[in-house]
């Protein structure tokens, strides 16, 4: 089980076995791959996109050499498309999660992705690629979603964490460097992204059928749309977000 390290940056770094599998939640059959499709779009942002904010990281001198402009990430729009929407399809099937952990990796001082998502009963695993010492602080709600407050050092040993319940935009932070923070986002079912820098997103291999393909932002909250999903087609769908 994760240690908990603490919150100060000379915490003692305690590495910790992996914390509940979720061996007993129960997923649905796989549909047959014939009878599926695929929904793709775009999130937009329609108005003029709020700057990003350069920060100062010279208060830790490893974070310093890491050369790199550290630029704020609440909302990041390219040519008025978003990053880092969470999208996921609400009433899919639950299958079973993938093996692999998702990766969140401490880089730069930063934490890398900045939003990343999983299945219920999916993992993700907190790496330190720094020269810094980090911690990995996060904040989740739901009582199957275990908190973490773990020192990382360099080269530590990567910590892995599982997630058994739905729940959007966990936060995560690092409390020896406060301008470190990221999302995690645990959907439903497998079938569910994180939008690329220039708004897309892709999810297949759902059932055919009428959903509601939901959109979660950090700062923007929940946009909805409705989608018919065919056998063999690629339905695509379009959100637009709005500057406040």
């Amino acid at each position: 089980m994760f240690g908990l390290a603490g919150c100060k940056p000379d915490g003692a770094i305690r590495q910790g076995a992996v914390v509940d599998r979720g061996s007993d939640i129960k997923y649905d059959p796989a549909p047959n791959a014939a009878s599926t499709g695929t929904v793709t779009g775009v999130v937009q942002f329609a108005g003029a996109a709020p700057a990003r904010v350069p920060i100062d990281m010279s208060q830790d001198p490893a974070c310093s050499l890491a050369g790199q402009p550290n630029l704020s990430e609440q909302v990041i729009v390219d040519h008025g498309h978003l990053a880092n929407v969470f999208v996921y399809v609400k009433g899919a099937p639950h299958l079973k999660a993938p093996v692999e952990p998702v990766v969140i990796d401490q880089h730069g001082c930063r934490f890398q992705p900045h939003v990343v998502a999983v299945a219920a009963g999916g993992s993700v695993e907190f790496r330190n690629s720094d020269p810094a010492m980090h911690n990995v602080h996060s904040m989740a709600v739901q009582a199957g979603n275990r908190n973490v407050d773990l020192s990382q050092g360099p080269g530590a040993k990567p910590e892995r964490l599982f997630y058994r319940e739905p729940e959007n935009m966990v936060p995560v932070r690092c409390n020896n460097h406060p301008w470190m923070n990221a999302f995690i986002n645990v959907a439903p079912s497998v079938f569910f992204a994180v939008t690329a820098p220039d708004g897309s997103f892709s999810i297949s291999g759902l059932p055919e059928g009428s959903y509601d393909v939901v959109f979660v932002h950090e700062k923007l909250g929940e946009r909805h749309a409705q989608v018919n999903i065919k056998p063999q087609t690629n339905s695509s769908v379009t959100v637009t977000y709005k500057a406040q």
